[in-house]
C-alpha cells in the first residue's frame, strides 16, 4: 500500500475493532445474571423466573473491628478478600415467601469458558448447605467462611426437595479477592499495545519513504 496515511488509518481501525470486541465479550459474559440496581443495596440478580436483591457483608479484620462503616459496607458480586462473609437475598416475588428455600454456597471452577456466570459451571466443593425452610419476611440469609481467593456462587433452591429442575435454582455468582487482570487493566494493556504498534508502523513508513527518496 503506497499511501502511508491510509495504512496507518487501517491499522488504527483494526486496533479499535479489537478493543471494542474485547469490551463486548466481557459485557456478554457478565450480563446474566447480574444487573446493577442503583436504588437498592447490593445488586439485582435474576433468572427467567426469580429475582432477588443480593448483598454480601465481609466481617472486618481485627484492625477494623471498631470501624462501623467497614462492618456495614455491602458488596455485590465482587468481595475484596477472603474471610467470614454474610449473605442476604431479598425476595422480590412475594409468592416465593410461601415456598421453602434451600441454600448452598459453593466454590466454582473459574477455568471453564462460561464460569463463573453460567449456572452449569463445575462445582469444586460445597462450603455451606442449609436445609429448605420458609422465609416469610422475604429475606434469605446465610454465612460462610471463605478461605481463599476464587469464584463462588450462592444457590437458592426454590421449592426445597420439590425443586426438580434448574429453573428452580437461582445462581448468584461472586468473586472473592482482587482480580489480577480486570477489564480496566485489559483496556490499558490494549491501548498501550496499540500505541506501540502505531509508532512502529509510522517509523517503518518513514524509513521506507526515506530509502526510496532520490539521493
Amino acid at each position: 500500500m503506497k499511501n502511508p496515511t491510509l495504512l496507518l488509518s487501517y491499522s488504527l481501525n483494526i486496533l479499535l475493532c479489537l478493543f471494542f470486541m474485547t469490551g463486548c465479550n466481557n459485557n456478554q459474559d457478565a450480563k446474566k445474571p447480574q444487573l446493577e440496581d442503583v436504588n437498592s443495596v447490593g445488586c439485582l440478580v435474576a433468572n427467567d423466573f426469580y429475582a432477588v436483591h443480593f448483598s454480601a457483608y465481609l466481617q472486618p479484620s481485627a484492625e477494623q473491628k471498631n470501624d462501623r462503616e467497614a462492618l456495614l459496607r455491602p458488596y455485590c458480586q465482587e468481595i475484596p478478600s477472603p474471610g467470614k462473609t454474610f449473605f442476604s437475598a431479598d425476595l422480590i416475588d412475594r409468592d416465593v415467601r410461601k415456598t421453602p428455600i434451600g441454600i448452598r454456597i459453593v466454590e466454582i471452577d473459574s477455568s471453564a469458558s462460561q464460569a463463573p456466570q453460567a449456572a452449569d459451571a463445575k462445582e469444586l466443593r460445597t462450603l455451606v448447605e442449609v436445609p429448605a425452610q420458609l422465609y416469610p419476611q422475604g429475606v434469605v440469609t446465610a454465612q460462610a467462611t471463605i478461605d481463599k481467593i476464587g469464584d463462588y456462587a450462592l444457590i437458592l433452591i426454590i421449592g426445597g426437595e420439590e425443586a426438580l429442575s434448574e429453573d428452580d435454582q437461582l445462581h448468584v455468582p461472586f468473586h472473592v479477592g482482587k482480580k489480577l487482570f480486570d477489564l480496566s487493566t485489559q483496556m490499558l494493556f490494549l491501548l498501550t499495545i496499540g500505541l506501540l504498534f502505531s509508532i512502529g508502523v509510522a517509523y517503518l513508513l518513514y524509513r521506507h519513504r526515506k530509502n526510496k527518496s532520490p539521493a
